[in-house]
């Protein structure tokens, strides 16, 4: 009996012990899925805020965006991304972006090089009217400029002794003519000298009495430019009477920028319109070009001869030109617009487009371009045919890219950038970046450095070389006044390098030879201006950040004014108003 209660106990402990092991595994299991199931729950619920004008803002909790105010939203989820250093938008985020694509295409290459210039007499065509005889002038039938006048016609009356002199020995010499015919035929030569003709002498002989004033007869057929001579003035044999040009034909005179010379040869063919005929076009053929480049303008000049029907071409009359190279060593190149691509100074790179309808991809791809097309370039390396890229809106994905630590235009190997935002906060670190204080002093100080500033900007639009080279000299001085000591903290350091940066521009002012070199001077100093302008914002009065796209050798150049006009500093008279206010201060 003992031994059948000891195996009871025995068989209900190991049952107890089962029992306990599988309630364990049940319930511990189904708690430990249960606990799973509510962490992912709270992570998706962290969701990230952004706004789909600005999608480098990024924030835990809804609310404004700090830029424009617009109500932030959900951030799609980057889990479906195919490349983790992709960013990626919706197609809704794109549509209020205005993310614009277009897919990358082959083509027939043809370079449209545009050009500008103006009308002009052709020099050979310009003659000037002389006196074949001495005289007092008693008559100008012709007698202001703009006045046509033809070959043959009568443009002044002389009253010449010695001519007189010369008709009474031609009667003389008349008389005897059948004795002395030598004596004759000296006579009449001796007025042919004088530019008579035969008839003139046959009619003078006829009428037996001499001519007193003499008509002058003009040359050639075109339009006085110039009066040379006035009612009684007393001329020499040879003495200059008018300025004629013939209009028949004239010269188009097109500026060649030195980056664009390559592509014109002589003979091509150009199409031209003139502001005075809209709606009319005007072809010819390059028939010459400057050997050499204007050290001052850094143009040729490309010469078209055309036949001026009706003196419908006036000269000075601006016109504006295309000429079409085709490119035979690009047969079959990829081409994408220019707004599709950023420029880092080496590097240029575009976005591409992946992914399916409810989310797409962007990657930064570094390409290798080739020649310029007018509003495109010529892709060699980097990109295939089909592919999609970004032609709008590539600023506002490399932005996002910057902030998400993902590769972009100036962090290609990605990671963490100071870009003053982290998550939506601004810190404090960054805001010291972006803006730092100085007292009125200070800016007091500083007031002598724009105005020098803005004086060489003047004179280089002039371009007047001694007065930019002045005014880069006091310059030079003003910044030496400016007292170290009054920036304080993290101000000093960043004027320290800033003004070092203006001193090294500065550093060999007094040896620059031509206006060029103080241009790209100026270039420096402009991005340390503005730099500091920026930080700073020191300047009493209101300032205006212009830009030039065509400067610094087509990578644009910036630099400050009082005026919200363009007057250009690099280029001055050639190119005077090419740019645009990008901000005002």
């Amino acid at each position: 009996m003992k031994k059948i209660l000891d195996n009871k106990f025995v068989f209900g402990g190991i049952i107890l012990v089962v029992g306990i092991i599988l309630g364990w595994i049940i319930f511990g299991e189904s708690k430990d899925a249960h606990s799973t199931h509510d962490h992912d729950a709270e992570i998706a619920k962290a969701t990230i805020w952004t706004c789909s004008m600005h999608p480098q803002i990024r924030k835990n909790e809804p609310g404004d965006c700090p830029i424009c105010g617009m109500d932030l939203i959900p951030l799609e989820s980057d889990a479906g991304s195919i490349d983790p250093m992709a960013v990626s938008m919706s197609p809704t985020a794109m549509m209020l972006a205005d993310i614009q694509t277009v897919k990358v295409q082959k083509g027939n290459i043809k370079k449209e090089i545009r050009l500008n210039g103006k009308v002009e007499a052709d020099e050979r065509n310009v003659s000037t009217q002389t006196s074949h005889i001495a005289g007092r002038i008693e008559q100008l039938p012709v007698n202001y400029t703009g006045e046509y006048v033809r070959k043959g016609q009568v443009i002044a009356y002389i009253y010449s002794p010695e001519l007189v002199l010369a008709q009474k020995e031609l009667f003389e010499a008349y008389k005897i003519m059948d004795v002395q015919p030598a004596l004759y035929t000296a006579a009449r030569g001796k007025l042919k000298n004088w530019k008579l003709t035969s008839d003139q002498i046959d009619n003078i002989i006829e009428t037996g009495t001499p001519i007193n004033s003499f008509p002058i007869l003009s040359d050639l057929n075109g339009v006085v430019i110039a009066k040379k001579v006035n009612l009684g003035d007393y001329i020499m044999e040879g003495s200059a009477l008018f300025d004629i040009v013939d209009f028949s034909r004239v010269w188009v005179m097109f500026d060649v920028y030195e980056s664009d010379v390559v592509w014109i040869k002589t003979g091509a063919e150009i199409s031209f319109t003139v502001q005075s005929y809209p709606g009319e076009e005007f072809k010819g053929k390059i028939s010459y070009i400057d050997p050499v480049i204007d050290p001052k303008t850094r143009v040729a000049k490309a010469r078209v001869e055309m036949t001026n029907n009706r003196q419908k071409l006036k000269p000075e009359m601006f016109v504006s030109g295309i000429v079409e190279e085709k490119l035979k060593q690009y047969p079959d190149a990829l081409v994408v617009p220019k707004s599709a691509v950023m420029w880092t100074g080496e590097r240029s790179v575009v976005y591409v487009k992946s992914g399916q309808e409810d989310a797409f991809n962007f990657v930064m791809r570094s390409v290798k371009l080739g020649p310029a097309l007018g509003e495109g370039f010529i892709v060699e390396e980097g990109l295939e045919e089909s592919e999609e890229i970004v032609v709008n809106g590539t600023f506002s994905i490399d932005a996002a890219a910057q902030l998400a630590g993902k590769p972009s235009m100036m962090n290609p190997e990605g990671g963490t950038v100071m870009t003053g935002h982290r998550h939506g906060e601004m810190t404090q670190e960054s805001q010291t970046q972006s803006s730092l204080s100085i007292d009125k002093a200070t800016q007091k100080s500083l007031e002598p450095v724009y105005q020098s500033y803005l004086a060489m900007k003047d004179a280089l639009a002039k371009d007047d070389f001694n007065d930019a080279q002045k005014a880069g000299s006091k310059l030079k001085s003003a910044l030496q006044k400016v007292p170290m000591e009054q920036f304080k903290n993290k101000s000093h350091q960043f004027w320290m390098d800033q003004s070092g940066l203006m001193n090294k521009a500065l550093e060999h002012l007094d040896h620059f030879k031509d206006i060029e070199e103080l241009r790209t001077a100026f270039f420096q100093l402009s991005k340390v201006m503005v730099n500091i302008t920026n930080t700073f914002n020191p300047y009493s009065k209101t300032l205006y950040l212009q830009h030039c796209p065509m400067a610094n050798s087509d990578k644009g150049a910036d630099w400050l004014s009082l005026d919200d006009s363009i007057i250009n500093p690099y280029f001055g008279a050639a190119m005077l108003g090419c740019g645009e206010v990008k901000k005002k201060f």
